[in-house]
């Protein structure tokens, strides 16, 4: 299935990223960018009975 062979990579480092669920091997110069968590931050926001929004502090 066109698969290469005889292919090597050295991997310089590995991050775990424990909210994804997965461990990122970092190679070369490769730059990552930051991760979402499990629980999107618009869940936590809302309207109080005085008409005020929570959640954004």
């Amino acid at each position: 299935m066109n698969a290469p062979e005889n292919f090597r990579i050295s991997v310089r480092s590995a991050r775990l990223s424990a909210g994804a669920g997965f461990v990122v091997a970092l190679t070369g110069e490769i730059m990552t960018m930051p991760g979402l968590g499990k629980v999107p931050a618009a869940e936590r926001i809302g309207l109080g009975a005085d008409g005020r929004v929570t959640g954004l502090s």
